[in-house]
């Protein structure tokens, strides 16, 4: 399907008004929209329409999703040492290093310094503990979202079943290393810690780049209502 003809069809779709899920669950928006636009469900992760993803969302929801992981080069110090120094223990006794990174310190000391070119998650004493380059970050965050169909949603729910309104999309494209800094000083972007000590090493399971499904519209530079 082109982006064309995913604009006529989407005008058909606005105007049916709220219309019964296709599937029970989170994935109903999605399963529901795709199946009204004749799209084959797709589990793997490749581009809807013309090289673009589709993304449906609940207007009223504020969920976050991940946009990316990253990871390479950017720890400062070695993992173990940062799990086992600035960690806490977890329900089950072990050291970890799970954070959601903001601008204010955390409990442990550490928070998320930005800079022109450069971000870094850094303790109060002034220690360094990983750090990623912005333009990097803007080259990973245009390989995994070159561009994005983004849908927004009304819902309600009518004897037990969710509905669904389409009533709006819109063409998302492109980002920049500046604006990227931007939207990480408004905290708009989330950087997620996932690491703890198993014996000998420290397990990574992927710094995560996170937002608010209501903020992506805010991470690109050019948007078009369609």
């Amino acid at each position: 399907m082109t982006i064309k003809e995913f604009v006529v069809k989407f005008k058909q779709i606005k105007k049916m008004g709220f219309i019964p899920t296709k599937r029970n669950g989170a994935t109903g928006i999605e399963y529901t929209l795709e199946t009204l636009l004749g799209i084959t469900e797709n589990n793997i992760a490749n581009p809807d329409i013309e090289g673009t993803e589709l993304k449906a969302h609940r207007s009223k929801v504020n969920s976050l999703i991940t946009l990316f992981t990253f990871n390479n080069k950017a720890w400062k110090m070695p993992p173990l040492e940062a799990v086992k120094k600035y960690g806490s223990l977890d329900k089950d006794g072990r050291q970890d290093l799970y954070y959601t990174m903001s601008l204010k310190p955390n409990s442990a000391g550490l928070f998320l310094d930005i800079h022109t070119a450069e971000i870094f998650v850094r303790h109060i004493s002034g220690e360094v503990i990983a750090s990623w380059k912005l333009q990097t970050l803007a080259e990973r965050f245009m390989q995994k979202l070159p561009t994005l169909l983004f849908v927004s949603t009304f819902t309600e729910e009518r004897d037990g079943v969710e509905y669904f309104h389409y009533y709006r999309a819109q063409l998302m494209k492109g980002t920049s290393s500046e604006l990227l800094a931007d939207q990480f000083r408004a905290e708009n972007i989330l950087v997620d810690l996932r690491l703890h000590d198993k014996s000998t090493m420290a397990r990574n399971h992927g710094t995560g780049f996170r937002t608010y499904e209501n903020k992506l519209s805010l991470l690109f530079n050019n948007v078009k209502d369609l």
